[in-house]
């Protein structure tokens, strides 16, 4: 997901892909543990996502 797609987004919408990225981040989580997980890079762009989401409702809220 790109930055710039994000920007275009209101905040209930920049809200509920936050929640879902959390959720997603924690199935990973999950299947990492049990060691079901075989595309580990996949956490990692998760993580990337859920921050890239912050920033941008940071940014927003500061204007």
């Amino acid at each position: 997901m790109k930055a710039s797609e994000l920007r275009s987004k209101e905040t209930a919408e920049l809200q509920t892909e936050l929640e879902s990225l959390l959720k997603a981040q924690f199935s990973l989580r999950m299947q990492r543990a049990t060691q079901q997980l075989s595309n580990t890079s996949q956490l990692s762009k998760v993580r990337r996502d859920i921050a890239r989401v912050r920033t941008i409702m940071a940014e927003n809220a500061g204007k």
